[in-house]
């Protein structure tokens, strides 16, 4: 095996690590991420929309430039590891001495100690809360989530900040429901409607149009209103339908003259049946 003055030599060669010998550590970090959740409403999912949101971070301090040192102050070797950053604990067995490398909770691995920046007690970082101007792509979803990058915590001793996820929930519409890009509505004919067929103003999410209904349309049919739906992810000039299902109403009650006027009806369609059959 040779002979090993240096414990951190063993362990780096049996694991294959780079364990420094000497010298301070920088020991960059990059932030972590973050999540917003971000409610819309069902026509600003439809269409997209900008918004401003205001998110709490942690920030590169500005008095220690986020060194964590007090300024006008110099770090020194940390004494406990001697500026290894990693501590070695002993323990003797069976086997013999086993070693344990583990990181130095007096210097946090940096190998180097120093007065702590009286703004943000040496950790380099401060909360704050920033404005951020968001654009909604139109088509977004509830379970959609948005990245904007390198707007999450800053990172410590010049690691990279982390990124901002924005988590999205669409408020569901009292008439219009949504099945990916379509949009879908549910009308009630009035049975005589249905037989003689009309024109009828329904909801969409550009406003009332107007819907032809065609003469026999049966229960259950559903007539498609072509563009009106929702537009696909980040191809806003491609849409989907809107899909209005129709649900022809028959009344439980009818007047005298309305029954009359039935009556007279079935009466011709009996003339017409062969065999008189109804």
């Amino acid at each position: 095996m040779g002979d090993f003055t240096n414990p951190f030599d063993l362990f780096g060669l049996l694991f294959d690590m780079d364990i420094r010998t000497g010298g301070s550590r920088e020991m960059a970090t990059d932030g972590e991420d973050l999540v917003y959740n971000l409610t819309l409403t069902f026509k600003e999912a439809v269409f997209g929309v900008e918004k401003e949101i205001e998110v709490s971070r942690l920030d590169s301090c500005t008095t220690c430039d986020g060194s964590g040192a007090k300024p006008g102050t110099r770090a020194t070797t940390c004494s406990t590891c001697g500026g290894q950053g990693q501590v070695v604990s002993s323990a003797r067995t069976p086997l013999g001495v086993f070693q344990q490398v583990m990181t130095c909770s007096a210097c946090s691995g940096t190998g180097e100690t120093f007065t702590p920046c009286n703004t943000c007690k040496g950790d380099g970082r401060l909360r704050k809360s920033k404005r951020i101007s968001l654009k909604v792509p139109a088509g977004v979803d509830s379970g959609s989530r948005l990245r904007v990058r390198s707007e999450g915590n800053s990172g410590r001793k010049g690691g990279a900040p982390g990124d901002l996820f924005v988590a999205v929930e669409v408020l569901p519409d009292p008439v219009l429901k949504r099945e990916d890009t379509n949009i879908i509505y549910t009308c009630k004919i009035p049975y005589v409607y249905a037989i003689l067929g009309t024109t009828i103003k329904v909801p969409t999410v550009d406003g009332t149009a107007d819907l032809k209904i065609p003469p026999g349309i049966q229960a259950g049919t559903t007539l498609v209103m072509a563009k009106k739906g929702v537009p696909f992810l980040n191809k806003r000039n491609i849409r989907g339908d809107q899909l209005v299902k129709g649900q022809v109403e028959i009344p439980r009650q009818l007047s005298n003259e309305e029954r009359k006027l039935v009556e007279e009806l079935a009466n011709l369609r009996q003339t017409k049946t062969p065999n008189g059959r109804r």
